[in-house]
């Protein structure tokens, strides 16, 4: 799994191009009124965890957040990566050596509790070059190897093999890219495709039309590169079956009223959470935003429709093939049985624009980072599927 991958990479391309875009993190909302109570927790029978080697970090700031279990979890803020394993009460600075910022500038993967990668760009020598960091042992010690790429989405399938959508420039609903391969945890990569128009060796079966928000690994022959296009009734979603070196679009089964709406796949709203189980979500913009939900249980050979559309739009977390929650801006849809039916569960604090992002590690037990209009972040936990909000960090 990995944290999301910061626009900073693209604003860096586009205030050279003077081109502005809407895609970026929402601006701090209003104070959230929290309980003041410390949440329960998760084990209250189980002895503390011994402390993790490294600098306790007092209050931090998150930009993102993502737990591996009720315990343990890795975060980034706008100057350290961080872990925690006590539910994310401590954190500790794991942060790679020399590195001084992190936020929206960086690229993280986070595999498990020991192996994590960071990619840093050159913006000297954007988009050509960067740094990757790894780890092994959970963050104290990184390994640095140089990369010909400088940012976009970076995923593990395992501790050696590795994919790189990398970001090579946007401009008028455009989008250059180059896919990436490694199969040695990162120290050397090798390019498969490119679409970039200055390349005379450039493809065209990726198109360059098109923004593209992630690339979706099944394993190291076959993945997804989903996004935006903007044309009515599109959805961009595009399958490679040969690591990369060529690409086809997918059909979606779509649903009535969609041939007149915009389409788009978002950054995290395609997962797999086994190798033939995943979930799609597609955000269907008309006269009123929808979210429409697909799952797959072949590996995605097929995509099935299901039948609810949810109201508006917003992030998701895929747990199981039967379980996924959805958080719209005002409440939490959860699922439990693949989609075919939502729970509706109304939070006891209503985040509003404060809500920043969210990680579930099951349908019970999640997080919310909110930031407010004084940009203080807080970390927030739920252990009855978002109905209860308690401080962890307030």
């Amino acid at each position: 799994m990995k944290l999301r991958y910061s626009w900073i990479v693209f604003a860096f391309i586009l205030s050279a191009c003077n081109i502005s875009v809407t895609s970026f993190p929402s601006a701090p909302g209003q104070p959230v009124a929290a309980p003041t109570e410390v949440p329960p927790t998760p084990y209250p029978d189980t002895p503390a965890p011994e402390a993790i080697n490294a600098s306790p970090v007092a209050s931090p700031a998150f930009v993102d957040i993502q737990f591996l279990n009720e315990l343990d979890a890795w975060g980034v803020t706008e100057t350290q990566v961080i872990r925690t394993n006590d539910g994310g009460s401590t954190w500790y600075n794991v942060t790679p050596p020399d590195v001084t910022e992190t936020g929206y500038t960086v690229g993280t993967f986070i595999l498990d509790n020991t192996h994590a990668w960071v990619q840093k760009p050159d913006f000297n020598n954007f988009p050509n070059n960067g740094l990757l960091y790894r780890t092994t042992d959970g963050g104290l010690t990184w390994t640095i190897s140089s990369t010909s790429f400088s940012g976009g989405d970076l995923n593990f399938i395992d501790v050696n093999n590795g994919w790189m959508l990398a970001d090579l420039g946007v401009g008028a609903g455009s989008n250059a890219v180059a896919v990436f391969q490694t199969t040695d945890g990162g120290a050397t990569w090798t390019q498969t495709y490119t679409n970039d128009p200055n390349n005379p060796e450039a493809g065209d079966s990726l198109p360059l039309g098109g923004l593209k928000s992630d690339l979706v690994p099944r394993n190291m022959q076959t993945a997804w590169v989903t996004g935006v296009i903007y044309a009515p009734g599109t959805a961009y979603l595009y399958r490679t079956d040969d690591g990369g070196h060529s690409w086809s679009q997918v059909a979606l089964p779509l649903p009535a009223g969609s041939e007149n709406s915009e389409l788009s796949i978002d950054r995290d709203q395609m997962q797999f959470v086994s190798p033939d189980d995943g979930f799609l979500v597609v955000r269907m913009a008309g006269d009123a935003t929808l979210s429409v939900v697909y799952i797959t249980g072949d590996g995605g050979n097929t995509w099935t429709l299901r039948p609810a559309m949810l109201p508006g739009a917003g992030e998701s977390d895929f747990l199981s093939a039967q379980e996924a929650v959805i958080y719209n801006g005002e409440q939490f849809y959860v699922t439990r049985d693949a989609a075919q039916t939502w729970a509706t569960v109304s939070p006891n604090i209503v985040f509003g624009d404060s809500f920043f992002t969210m990680d579930f590690v099951n349908p019970d037990t999640g997080w919310v980072v909110t930031l407010d209009l004084e940009r203080q972040r807080s970390l927030y936990r739920t252990n009855d599927g978002g109905a209860t909000w308690l401080p962890v960090i307030p």
